[in-house]
């Protein structure tokens, strides 16, 4: 698993409060729209999960609902438009950006393609103390996450591939 990612970031990686990088390689090649499409299709119920937790503690800090993600398909993506809770800031075959800001933090995700290889690439700036304590259990659980989703993408890309043979 790398260690850097050339997607943007929310700066210097070094001025993050948060910075991790989650790769693998699949068996075909895909867009990033064709990535995250297969990732949410079913989104795992340990995501919904940790969504419900995060906006029931969350909401008593004057923090948004996000309710975590739907599972809708999108065949095109713009600038502007919203993934889930996700503000789409760039969008290419090979790149998303998605970003959610709030008082308390700046998230950015970005999932990249190349070749057959996925990355997912998230930065985060905390702004007060609520966004350092919000990210002590997130940022451990955002690894497992991800790392999880991921795997789920490499089988679903797999099974697909065996389907088509």
């Amino acid at each position: 698993m790398p260690d850097y990612s050339p997607a943007p970031t929310l700066g210097p990686v070094d001025q993050l409060d948060y910075y991790d990088v989650r790769s693998i390689e699949l068996v075909a090649p895909l867009t990033a729209l064709e990535a995250w499409n297969l990732m949410m299709a079913e989104p795992s119920p340990i995501w919904a999960a940790a969504f419900w937790v995060r906006d029931a503690i969350s909401a008593r800090f004057g923090v948004r609902r996000i309710g975590g993600f739907s599972g809708t398909r999108r065949d095109a993506v713009s600038v502007g438009d919203r993934l889930d809770f996700f503000l789409v800031e760039a969008a290419a075959p090979d790149l998303l950006v998605l970003t959610e800001r709030d008082r308390h933090l700046d998230v950015m995700t970005c999932l990249s393609t190349h070749g057959n290889s996925v990355t997912i690439t998230s930065s985060v700036i905390t702004h007060n103390w609520f966004g350092r304590a919000y990210m002590l259990p997130v940022g451990p659980a955002h690894k497992v996450l991800v790392s999880g989703a991921l795997k789920a993408l490499a089988d679903a890309v797999a099974s697909r591939q065996t389907r088509a043979a």
